[in-house]
């Protein structure tokens, strides 16, 4: 069988093992990217790490304390592990002058070297029942059973309904406490719950990753899917799904070969899916920037080379006629490379024409040339005006702005001028 049937078969569910992980990666990731959106935004991503390297302690006691591995006992012993995490990180930064990196740092190393020391006495008292506590260090979906799932889809829900109940007081919370805390939310109690499901999601999340890559199943999907909107409740819908997938893919391509780990081709996939939206991702995405810069750039340079059309034109009675290239390129301020590519996309665009070997504008052009030294001598009045600059130190500001001043922006910059007629340099102002 090859590695695409192999893949395509675990889906079809041949194996009872394959059903439980695949339920388990799902509902583990989901979860983990609903929660995560929240810790991202408030900037906490290093919380997720302290949480998931905390909880080792919590399990290992939950064991000795139950005497068995229910998947109860030990997601309790967790959470409780996790959440005590975050009160020491919190009582050592507000009460010392440690700051919160430090703070962090200090309490995940002792609360692991103390997971690490307790597991170390566990598998070494002879007990028969904790062989496979020490897979929770690095994560093994594969152990998973019907048990786990049950569990895990129980919390799910429950995360879900919390988040869903107290989402405005959450997105309140990570966008604007202080407003929060004006109209009358108890912000003390919120960052408690918000804790509580954060810590429940980590303890979760370590039997399919292990403490060692949790924090990128909390914080990667909510930081892939910032590429792709600004809405919150987008980025959430969208932190599930990438969550999700990731899961169940990094799960498949686990079963079509023995010996490798889940857990890591979650995160390798989750890593790729992150990666490959800040790439492509419609917001903030390097290849959106990249179009919006090189399409800012070509509308400058069409902007600049019909303005210099303008300016050569104008003082003319009649029409001068069409204008050369050459002339173009002495008279014109312009870079010859930039003044080639206004050229170009100015007749691509239809503003400029070819008549009798030299270039004119089309009435579209002229209109557009107009605009773009009216709004240059608006601005150059403006912050001669109310900037108290002379003249002759206005025009560089003026380049820069005249790109980017709106119809709306323009009209309040008539009005505040009280509808002028001409620059600081007693040229006309173009009428459109």
């Amino acid at each position: 069988m090859t590695w695409w049937q192999e893949f395509i078969s675990f889906f079809s569910f041949a194996e009872p093992n394959v059903e439980i992980v695949f339920w388990g990666s799902l509902l583990l990731s989901a979860v983990s990217g609903l929660v995560g959106s929240f810790t991202f935004l408030r900037k906490q991503s290093l919380i997720g790490d302290v949480i998931a390297h905390s909880v080792l302690p919590g399990i290992c006691l939950a064991f000795l304390i139950g005497k068995e591995k229910d998947p109860a006992y030990l997601l309790i012993g967790a959470t409780i592990a996790g959440w005590l995490s975050t009160v020491a990180v919190d009582f050592i930064s507000s009460r010392s002058k440690i700051k919160s990196d430090t703070a962090i740092a200090l309490v995940l190393s002792v609360f692991f070297g103390l997971g690490v020391l307790i597991l170390t006495n566990i598998q070494h008292s002879g007990m028969a029942n904790q062989s496979g506590l020490d897979q929770f260090i690095f994560g093994r979906a594969s152990a998973m059973n019907p048990a786990d799932v049950q569990v895990f889809a129980v919390v799910d829900i429950l995360i879900t309904l919390v988040v869903l109940l107290f989402f405005r007081a959450f997105k309140l919370l990570s966008f604007d406490p202080q407003f929060a805390q004006s109209i009358g939310f108890p912000l003390d109690l919120l960052r408690v719950i918000l804790s509580v499901i954060t810590v429940a999601t980590v303890a979760m999340g370590v039997q399919a990753v292990g403490v060692v890559l949790m924090s990128a199943l909390l914080i990667t999907p909510a930081a892939a899917a910032r590429f792709w909107t600004d809405r919150i409740r987008v980025m959430m819908i969208l932190a599930v799904v990438i969550s999700a997938a990731s899961g169940v893919i990094g799960a498949a391509i686990s079963y079509t070969s023995s010996g490798m780990p889940t857990g890591p081709w979650i995160v390798i996939v989750l890593s790729a899916m992150a990666l490959l939206s800040s790439l492509v991702g419609k917001n903030k995405g390097l290849l959106q920037a990249r179009l919006l810069r090189w399409s800012n750039d070509r509308k400058i340079a069409i902007e600049n080379t019909l303005k210099s059309f303008f300016y050569l034109t104008d003082g003319f009675e009649d029409d001068p006629g069409p204008i050369s290239s050459k002339t173009l390129r002495e008279k014109s301020r312009m870079h010859r490379a930039d003044l080639r590519r206004g050229i170009f996309f100015s007749r691509l665009k239809g503003f400029l024409k070819k008549e009798n070997g030299g270039w004119v504008l089309s009435e579209e052009g002229e209109k557009i040339s107009k605009e773009t030294v009216r709004k240059h001598r608006l601005w150059e009045l403006y912050i001669s005006k109310f900037m108290h600059l002379k003249p002759d130190h206005v025009h560089d500001d003026a380049e820069g702005i005249e790109h980017i001043i709106t119809p709306e922006i323009e009209a309040e910059l008539e009005e505040l001028l009280e509808f002028p007629e001409t620059d600081p340099h007693d040229k006309a102002i173009p009428k459109v």
